[in-house]
C-alpha cells in the first residue's frame, strides 16, 4: 500500500492510499481521485514533510517540522544521528526477517503469488531484478549495502 499527499488546484490538501504507483496513475487518469472538499479531478501528488526528531533534544527537528506543516520542507538528521537511524533500521530488519541470499526476486515473487509463505524476507538482487518486482506490483525496500563495521 502506497500513501501519498495529494492536493486538488484549489489547494486542498489531503491523502490517498493506493495499492502501486500504477494503481494511482490509472486512477488520476480514469478521473477516479476527487478531492473530499470541493469534488475537483484536478488532483495532483505534492512532496510528504518529513521530520525525525532527536529523542536527545526532544526538539530541533521536531520543532522544524511543526513549522513545516502544509509545505514541502524536509527535516533529516545529518552525520552521526543520521548513521544511527541507519543502524537501528537495518538491525531491526535483520531481526525480523529471513535472508534469502541470492534468490531474493525468486522468493519475492513466491510469496505475492502465494506460493510459499508470507514473510519478511531478505537478500540481494540486481536493479534489473528491483525493477522487474517493482512492474509486477511487488513492494520492496531497496537499501544501499553497508559496512559491517558501519552497523556496530
Amino acid at each position: 500500500m502506497i500513501i501519498y499527499d495529494l492536493s486538488c488546484d484549489n489547494d486542498h490538501k489531503f491523502e490517498g492510499w493506493f495499492r502501486s504507483a500504477d494503481d494511482f496513475d490509472r486512477q488520476l487518469q480514469t478521473r477516479l481521485i476527487t478531492c473530499p472538499q470541493c469534488d475537483s479531478h484536478a488532483v495532483r501528488r505534492i512532496p510528504s514533510a518529513v521530520a525525525i526528531s532527536s529523542h536527545a533534544t526532544g526538539h530541533g527537528a521536531a520543532a522544524s517540522a511543526e513549522s513545516a506543516v502544509g509545505s514541502s520542507t524536509a527535516v533529516m538528521p545529518v552525520g552521526a544521528q543520521a548513521m544511527a537511524l541507519y543502524r537501528q533500521l537495518v538491525q531491526s530488519i535483520v531481526a525480523n526477517s529471513e535472508d534469502v541470499g541470492q534468490s531474493f526476486a525468486e522468493e519475492a515473487r513466491k510469496i505475492h503469488y502465494n506460493e510459499a509463505p508470507e514473510r519478511a524476507i531478505r537478500g540481494q538482487a540486481t536493479a534489473d531484478e528491483c525493477e522487474a518486482l517493482r512492474d509486477e506490483g511487488i513492494q520492496i525496500l531497496n537499501l544501499p549495502a553497508a559496512k559491517e563495521e558501519d552497523l556496530n
